[in-house]
This record gives C-alpha cells, structure tokens and sequence, in this order.
C-alpha cells in the first residue's frame, strides 16, 4: 500500500497516527515496541497475551513487552517504575490510586482522544466512562465493570425453605432474613456475614442515605454516621445474627477460598460479582447473587480496574489505538471474556456473553446485565490517600467485632486518622 506523506498529514489526528505507523513498518522495517504492566494471575497473563498477539497480527508494526505479578508489591512496582521516570506504556490501575497517579502527572491526559472518537467510550454506561475522569479530564479507561454483590447459599435456602435475598432490601430486612435462616439452620449456619470493614459495603449504605464516601478531597460523613454503622453490626452479632469474630476475621482477609458462603459458616459473603465463579469452584452448593441491601440507584456501574497510558510513553497515539482496540474490539471481548469483569462497551458484553458456558460466570454477566439499568449516578473516583482509608476502615472495623474499642471511639479514631491520609 502507497501513501504519500500529504494525504498522511490530511487525516484526522488518531488515524493518521495509526497510518503512520504502518508506513513506518512497512517503509523502514522499524516496529513500534510497547511495554505493557498488570497484575493478576496465569489466566489473566495468557488472555491479555493472546489479545495483544491479535492486535500485533492486525498491526504488524507494533509489538509488545508484556510484564505482570501479582497484586501483592504491583503498586510498589509501579511507583518505584514511575519515580524513575520509566513507567510501562500501558499500565493497569484501579480505583484505589487512579486519582494520585492523576495527581502525580503519571498519567496521560485522554481527554483529547475521546472528543475526537480515537478512543470510542460511547457504548460505555455513562457512570462507567465517568468514573475514568479527573477534575474533567479522562485519566484512564475502565478495562471492565464490576459491580459489588452480595452471594448467597441457593442450595442452602431451599433446604430450609426460606425465600433468596432480592433486589432494593434494606439492610433491616436483610437482618430479619438472616435471623431466620440462623434460627432455622439450628444455629449451624450465620443468617449473613458481618460486612462492616467492607469499604463498598459502608459506601452503598451511606448512597442510601443521600451521603457518600467522599465530598471533593474531604470525607463525605461524619463520625456519628460511621458509628451507627458499626452499632448495626455490633447488634447483630450480639444476636448471632452474623459468626464469631474469628470467622468474620478470616473473610475480612479478602481470601475467596475463606468466604463464609463457601465454608458453609455464613449464608452470604459480600465481595465483588465477578467473584462468583470462582466461590463457586469452592463448594458444591449452589450459590446465587444479588445486590448489597440498599437503593440499587446507590450504586453504579464501576470499573473493576483500569487502562492508563504512561505521559512519558513515545507512542501515545499507539496506546490509546491499544486501549480501544482491548475495550471495544468484538474478537478481543470475546478473548479476554470475564476475566478482568464485564467488557465496558455493552455490545461487546454482549456477544461475550453469548460465548459463555460455565452457569456461575453466566450467572454472574445475567446479575451485571440486571443491575446496569438501575444504577444511579457514579461519584467521583475515590480522592488520594483512598488505599489508606480502606485499610484504615478494616483496623476499625476489627476494633469494635474484637471489642477493643467502642463503636463511637473507633469511629472517632478512624476520622482522625482518615482526614490525615487526605491531607497526605
């Protein structure tokens, strides 16, 4: 293929950039080499892999250098990569430093490419395309949706012939459910697990009341407001409503093989949708998902994690083609499947979803699929120092299940010491 460099220069900004990297190729020889950072596991390596190999054999003119770990020590890596000046091309991210590497110039600006549709949001849910942006510009792409979610014991529920937990309960009547699924299990099972050192957990429930976590850089609630939710939680566990502490505190580690649901100690857990698949490799129950109790308009479709381009990368135009190849692009939705969660562009979700066999993951798309039109709003991404405040909400938590603090005394210690990571 001929191409004059006047035509070049008479297209539009992202195309022709994608032009002239073909030129380059096919001219010189040259490729555009692209290094590319994540964390996760063997699965998530070989599918984004095999995505990125599909893109290089549509663009042979651009190649990739692929490095990934898990999430333990990968935000270390990544900041000691971006001090230095030498942070990947294309990173991953999530909500919990996305605003401090915004803040910190890591990020690329893309504001730019979405106004000019190289880098196409326009069959995202309108939340999820927000929750990208920073003070008005777009700082990164969700790479997927994920949505909190609430599993619970299918199997169990109909063995004591009790009704399944709905859509838009409060967390009142999810308390009475709980009791009589433990009066009725002989006091084997715990009607729920007690969520109150999950962040998404106290977030929802603060959305139902009209709050939220955060106001701009400041905390969107007072002490008083997180001490009626630590008292809720400490009430039911004075009515074994919830397990003991030490069961609380083996799922507050995160450890998907350890949620209650799946251990048989607790009729739900409360984690993140996508997760279901994998609870469900954990036990041979059937397990079901629904929303956190609260106002469904609470929540909103957010990203599970992100794609940023580095701003010192020497092949933006490059990048941001990537970007929107790995988000928008039918065959590579249908490579990287669920994987990172639900693709963020709904058509490509959609023939992803086609594709599925396992029941849970589809379970899981059909819950994802229920919830999108009935999502409020989306705030803005969480502020610097927000990794911190998760952290710092755990330690409270685990303060007052263990009763090493009061409600209200944690709640006063957590303020103090959540403004001070604000303040940075």
């Amino acid at each position: 293929m001929r191409i004059s460099l006047v035509g070049l220069l008479c297209v539009p900004l992202v195309a022709g950039a994608a032009l002239l990297r073909d030129f380059v190729a096919d001219r010189s020889g040259r490729t555009v080499s692209l290094s590319v950072f994540w964390w996760g596991g063997e699965k998530r390596a070989q599918l984004t892999e095999k995505a990125l190999e599909l893109y290089t054999a549509r663009h042979p003119g651009v190649t990739f250098r692929t490095t990934w770990q898990g999430n333990s020590g990968y935000f270390d890596k990544l900041s000691t990569m971006a001090a230095g000046g030498n942070a990947a091309d294309l990173f991953q991210l999530d909500d919990n430093y996305l605003s401090e590497y915004a803040e910190r110039n890591v990020t690329l600006d893309l504001t730019k490419y979405v106004k000019s549709g190289g880098l196409d949001l326009s069959r995202f849910p309108p939340s999820l395309a927000a929750y990208g942006d920073i003070g008005g510009r777009t700082v990164a792409v969700a790479a997927a949706e994920n949505t909190p979610g609430m599993i619970f014991n299918r199997s169990l529920l109909q063995r004591l012939r009790l009704p399944e937990p709905t859509i838009g309960m409060t967390y009142p009547q999810l308390l009475a459910w709980a009791t009589l699924v433990t009066e009725r299990s002989g006091r084997a099972v715990a009607g729920t697990m007690d969520p109150s050192a999950d962040y998404k957990a106290f977030w929802l429930w603060l959305r139902s009341q009209g709050k939220d976590l955060y106001s701009g850089n400041q905390l969107g609630f007072t002490a008083d407001d997180l001490t009626r939710w630590f008292e809720l939680w400490d009430d039911a566990r004075g009515s074994k409503v919830t397990p003991t502490v030490d069961l609380i505190h083996e799922a507050n580690t995160g450890d998907v093989t350890k949620q209650l649901v799946v251990t048989g100690k607790a009729a739900t857990s409360f984690v993140w949708a996508n997760q279901l698949p994998e609870l469900q490799k954990s036990t041979k129950d059937e397990l079901g998902v629904v929303a956190y109790p609260g106002d469904p308009k609470g929540q909103w479709a957010r990203a599970s994690m992100y794609w940023a381009v580095s701003r010192t990368s020497r092949h933006p135009d490059v990048v941001v083609d990537v970007i929107d190849f790995l988000v928008n692009d039918p065959d590579a939705g249908r490579i990287l499947g669920t994987e990172r969660g639900l693709s963020s562009n709904v058509d490509v979700r959609r023939l992803v979803d086609e594709s599925l066999t396992d029941p849970s993951m589809k379970a899981s798309v059909a819950f994802e699929n229920t919830m999108t039109p009935l999502f409020g709003p989306a705030p803005a991404p969480p502020p610097r120092g927000h990794s911190r405040i998760r952290s710092g909400l755990l330690t409270a938590a685990e303060n007052v299940q263990y009763g090493k603090q009061t409600p209200a005394k944690a709640a006063q210690d957590f303020i103090a010491q959540a403004n001070r990571a604000l303040a940075g």
